[in-house]
């Protein structure tokens, strides 16, 4: 019996350490400023000092490429926009973990911007001109616009002259201050952060509608990763504000903390989609030239 019982420990604990050393993998999109390569390599190091895991950061273009690679189970946690969290939560694909906190709120805005010197000042003004997209599965750059185009009982390829997506906010920022596009739609929180560090750009930029508050993009956890990972992912991040080095990530991210909320928090995000089927049921398909 006890050659059993230390023939099954010789098995067991190798397994154990081989997954305690499995680095943790975060996957984040365009929904955070990340051309900082420096500050993400400081905040994975934070991470894995207080959980005591490698941290890896995984960089994708699109959201659906995040949401791909959580569903295959290649990363753990993400970065988020709302829209992608609204259309997923149902499938069992993943959870909400924690939402930002940002000037004192977990909600941000989409902004409909144009060129500073642009004659525009209404939406409907952008009507038979360009317009730049952010991303096809994002609330504030593609959702919330696509709603206001529904509204009048358009879809995007008969009101605008012409539509892209950047795939990037700070990108909708740029192609709008170089006035590659008439107008473009963008995460608030973006184009502040940018107003902050560039402001050259976003001075080249005006907002002329702001939407109501949505519940800020959230960060997720994939189903199936353990609860102890979790528990401690979550506890890592709402403390950072306790921390003296991760409250000065924060103030680098502009952002106040990390906190547990209720998935009714995109409700209205929900409600936003739900409008656009019943007058759109092909939303996502959008025709660019």
């Amino acid at each position: 019996m006890r050659l059993c019982i230390l023939f099954l420990l010789f098995w067991i604990t190798p397994i154990q350490a081989a997954s305690a050393d499995t680095p943790i993998r975060f996957g984040l999109t365009a929904v955070v400023i990340t051309e900082n390569l420096r500050f993400l390599d400081q905040w994975s190091q934070y991470l894995e000092h207080k959980i005591g895991r490698k941290v890896e950061f995984v960089q994708r273009r699109s959201y659906r490429e995040v949401m791909d690679l959580l569903a295959s189970g290649a990363i753990d946690f993400a970065w988020i926009c709302g829209y992608p969290y609204v259309q997923a939560k149902d499938s069992d694909l993943l959870q909400l973990l924690t939402v930002p906190i940002y000037r004192g709120s977990p909600h941000y805005h989409s902004y409909i911007i144009v060129h500073e010197s642009s004659p525009y000042k209404r939406f409907s003004d952008l009507k038979g001109k360009s317009f730049a997209f952010s991303d096809p599965d994002s609330n504030s750059g593609f959702l919330y616009p696509l709603a206001l185009i529904a509204k009048k009982g358009e879809t995007p390829e008969h009101y605008f002259r012409q539509t892209f997506f950047t795939f990037n906010h700070a990108e909708t920022v740029q192609a709008v201050a170089e006035q590659v596009a008439d107008g473009g739609a963008v995460d608030s929180y973006i184009w502040e952060y940018i107003a902050v560090f560039r402001p050259q750009i976003t001075e080249k930029t005006r907002i002329i509608k702001k939407s109501p508050s949505f519940g800020f993009p959230p960060i997720v956890n994939r189903m199936g990763v353990d609860a102890a990972t979790v528990a401690q992912m979550r506890q890592t991040l709402e403390e950072m504000i306790d921390d003296i080095n991760g409250k000065e990530l924060l103030d680098r991210l502009k952002l106040d903390g990390f906190g547990s909320y209720s998935d009714s928090l995109f409700n209205e995000i929900r409600a936003l989609e739900h409008a656009v089927q019943r007058t759109n049921p092909r939303h996502s398909v959008v025709k660019t030239d």
